[in-house]
């Protein structure tokens, strides 16, 4: 690190620490807690152990039961839009996935041989599956949203954060709430939970909901409603204490998730004049006609036909007969046996997820992908989709965790540490098919991992003012990688070279035939040293540097051998520097955090036409290093009794960071400052990118993450200014015993890249070399579809009436009041819309 960056780094942190210092030295006054305008006290486990929020070092947004109920937040991707730096979305085609970006750091890749570095966990227990992240809210105690990696105590990946969820353990009171709902697209909910404590030493608690809707897109090829949002869960807790000391929590579930994210527009695009509500127009269909062979059988197959030969063949196994949609099935069992000494509590934490993942999913809407040649394809309603994706996947996963934390000598030494064994199988049968009869793959991909760790994190409280931090984790880790074609002529002799079997594996390159490793192993050791400071009980002052350290993989997407290549692990250091502070008798809470991030071999992941063969191209790879830098500012106010306020703002300011090498890695992938220079070549020869395949194509521009300037591509998903903004008035009626509470909620997003390129396709006529004029071009206008999405905000209010005693709660909702319509997602030029305005009635009972 050189010694400028150094200063910059040093300047940044200071800056952020003097302006938190001189916050701090405001006078506190002392009638807000009698007079019921002051605060709740939150706490949380983001340290993997009971701690108040504003006595912890880390960048983290908490959110209590009593929060999300009161704004009728039912799941983690509304929940998200309220914290700084981050861009939250359904991944395209799955209402079951999220993409989370926190401070850049996210991904939009759902398949099993990528790991996503932002993890969801639930009561301890990691999800290590992307695909179906989108649990329903049940029971919910709250929900911990940490920024910045959580290597040492939450374990592997997670290097640009956490969404820790945390569920009600079962009470020793009777008791329990049941909550309906109905709203927009026929929507319906409904929640409950209920508290059987049956003796002093065994508590018992039953939760459950559902929830089902008919879908705000209106099909008009086949007539059928899509992306609706169906998802049914139950769970069963019991809680057993043996002794005062010894207790033993043990749950249960089950949660579905039947939701889509499928493309979809403000117009229909059979009928441009109609632009009241979402429209599609693929020809696939829920439930197709019935067919022994399957809907997806007698397609001819890529391999094939490249070799010269026409030979049917139909896509197998159960994922033939699938109609459009996406189903995933999750069972969670989890355990938690704890003893609390004097000094130290020991948690044995086991957990076992069974996640199980059915989809047909048509991401070109019935038709062929948009282009400059093509911004808008002819609608051809193709009854097997346009380009089309079916999946079976069975996940499967193991943890197991020792965690001890205690004091040492007097208190003098806080500690948490532990040692933890995860473990993965992951079987994913899919296939890729284009337009009406061509089948680009079908194939079996087998991954596992297996991962060992150790962890200590300790606080030595030099004083009752100056704690000081350090910890590490180790990480000895092992994944193994295997694919079978199931195309009949794969498995016969003479099979071709490009079938997708692991003999198969080798890349042929300048320097030779280079076999693509089916085993990765990792050794990494995280480590965090920080610092806080308490000037005044109000205050608390922190600085901090965090290692992260993000799993490899492979490539799984790949539709011939050789595109089957491994990437490595992404490593990044973060710095932080912040405070926590609380004025006027806590009526007003202020929270600051200044970081720097560097990461080295990102992993960037990219979807794309591949110009050669006009198929769509998933590649990951270590295409760069990135930074990062940026400050984040939570507030809540409680002026007067009654009235909640809430802000939350981000800025950032993030780059990639390429090296100079002209190589080509040793699979033969060109680096990116190569096809930086070939990309310029290309179009100073007046080639265009996102053209279609031919000599008129710029195949370099508007790829990886070079953009269609020849310039390296903004950062995805890593908007300069993200602000959460919103307030509730509580207007109390003591005669009649209620309270009516008006709120509203508006977020903004300032302009943001949603695919790593860049590509977007933009109003406005080009010229190629050959004279070919094309309607649309990839450099600047209005914007036709792709990665750009402009600024936006989006408003979300309610009006509720409640019970003096919380016990009663009307509410009406809406979601995207003004029916705000941006971009939230993109791929191979489309652009995936966020949802249109929702409104819902809600009535919960507290008993």
């Amino acid at each position: 690190m050189n010694v400028p960056m150094m200063l910059r780094r040093g300047a940044l942190l200071a800056a952020t620490m003097l302006a938190s210092g001189a916050l701090a030295q405001v006078p506190e006054p002392a009638a807000a807690v009698a007079a019921g305008t002051a605060l709740d006290t939150v706490m949380i486990t983001a340290q993997r152990r009971p701690e108040m929020l504003q006595d912890v070092p880390v960048a983290v947004s908490a959110f209590p039961a009593s929060q999300l109920a009161a704004r009728g937040i039912a799941s983690p991707l509304r929940l998200m839009h309220d914290v700084p730096n981050t861009v939250a979305s359904h991944n395209p085609g799955l209402g079951s996935a999220n993409i989370y970006y926190i401070r850049g750091l996210g991904s939009a890749e759902s398949i099993a041989t990528f790991d996503p570095p932002v993890g969801t966990v639930v009561d301890d227990i990691p999800l290590s599956r992307q695909n179906g992240n989108d649990i329903g809210f049940f029971d919910i105690e709250r929900v911990e949203v940490l920024r910045g990696p959580q290597s040492i105590l939450f374990g592997r990946n997670m290097t640009g954060g956490a969404v820790n969820v945390i569920l009600k353990k079962p009470s020793e009171r009777l008791g329990g709430y049941v909550e309906a709902a109905y709203g927009a697209y026929g929507k319906t909910l409904v929640r409950g939970s209920l508290d059987l404590p049956l003796s002093t030493g065994v508590q018992m608690k039953l939760s459950g909901y559902y929830q089902n809707d008919r879908g705000y897109v209106r099909n008009t090829t086949t007539g059928e409603r899509l992306n609706d949002s169906d998802m049914a869960g139950l769970r069963g807790a019991v809680q057993f204490k043996f002794t005062d000391r010894l207790t033993w929590n043990l749950a249960a579930a089950y949660m579905r998730n039947d939701s889509e994210n499928l493309l979809n527009f403000t117009c229909d695009p059979r009928n441009p004049s109609n632009c009241k509500g979402r429209f599609a127009t693929t020809g696939m269909r829920t439930n197709p006609p019935f067919s022994t062979a399957g809907p997806y059988a007698g397609t001819l197959d890529a391999v094939s036909l490249q070799g010269g030969r026409v030979v049917p063949v139909d896509a197998v196994g159960r994922k033939a007969s699938f109609g459009l949609g996406n189903q995933v099935d999750t069972q969670m069992y989890t355990s938690n046996l704890e003893w609390a000494g004097e000094a130290f509590t020991v948690n044995l934490i086991t957990g076992f997820i069974d996640l199980k993942q059915k989809y047909a999913l048509d991401f070109a809407d019935g038709r062929t992908l948009p282009n400059v040649a093509s911004p808008a394809p002819a609608i051809t309603g193709f009854a097997r989709g346009g380009f089309t994706v079916l999946n079976d996947g069975t996940h499967r996963q193991t943890s197991n965790e020792l965690k001890i934390n205690g004091k040492l000598f007097g208190g003098l030494i806080d500690y948490v540490a532990g040692v933890a064994v995860y473990s993965d199988k992951n079987t994913t049968d899919f296939a890729d098919l284009s337009g009406p009869n061509l089948l680009l793959a079908d194939r079996v991909v087998r991954n596992a991992t297996t991962a060992k760790a150790g962890y200590v994190q300790a606080d030595l409280n030099v004083s009752e003012q100056l704690k000081l931090t350090a910890g590490v984790r180790y990480t000895d880790e092992k994944k193994t990688f295997s694919v079978a074609d199931n195309r009949f002529f794969c498995n016969t002799p003479g099979a071709p070279a490009r079938c997708l079997n692991d003999g198969n594996l080798v890349v042929a390159t300048a320097a030779g035939n280079v076999a693509i490793p089916q085993e990765q192993r990792t050794k990494a050791w995280t480590p965090r040293v920080a610092i806080s400071f308490r000037p005044t009980d109000d205050t608390l002052l922190f600085a901090s540097a965090t290692r992260g350290f993000k799993s490899g993989g492979w490539n799984g997407r790949g539709l011939t051998p050789d595109a089957l290549l491994p990437f490595d692990p992404e490593k990044l250091w973060s710095y932080e520097a912040g405070a926590r502070t609380e004025f006027f008798d806590r009526r007003l809470r202020l929270n600051l955090t200044g970081f720097w991030l560097e990461a080295k071999a990102l992993q960037t992941a990219s979807a794309f036409i591949d110009p050669q063969t006009g198929a769509t191209a998933f590649v990951t790879g270590n295409a760069a290093g990135y930074r990062n830098r940026g400050l984040e500012v939570e507030v809540t106010a409680v002026p007067v009794r009654g009235l909640n306020l809430t802000v939350s703002a981000g800025y950032q300011n993030a780059r990639y960071k390429v090296g100079e090498t002209l190589l080509p890695s040793r699979y033969g992938v060109k680096a990116v400052r190569q096809q930086q220079l070939d990309c310029r070549a290309q179009l100073a020869a007046r080639r265009v990118p996102l053209a279609p395949a031919g000599p008129d194509n710029a195949p370099d521009c508007a790829a990886g993450i070079v953009d269609a300037n020849g310039d390296i591509a903004t950062p995805v998903r890593t908007p300069k200014l993200s602000i959460a903004a919103g307030g509730s008035y509580d207007f109390a009626i003591p005669a009649a015993g209620i309270i009516l509470q008006p709120s509203v909620n508006a977020v903004y997003r300032s302009r943001l890249e949603t695919a790593a390129a860049g590509g977007t396709l933009h109003a406005g006529s080009i010229t190629a070399a050959s004279g070919a004029v094309f309607p649309a071009n990839p450099f600047g206008g209005d914007v036709l579809g792709g990665s750009l999405t402009r600024a936006s905000w989006q408003v979300s209010a309610a009006l509720a009436l409640r019970t003096d005693d919380n016990n009663w709660l009307l509410s009406l909702e809406c979601d995207n009041c003004f029916d705000t319509a941006f971009a939230q997602s993109s791929l191979a030029n489309t652009t995936y819309l966020n949802p249109p305005r929702t409104w819902t009635v809600r009535a919960r009972r507290v008993f």
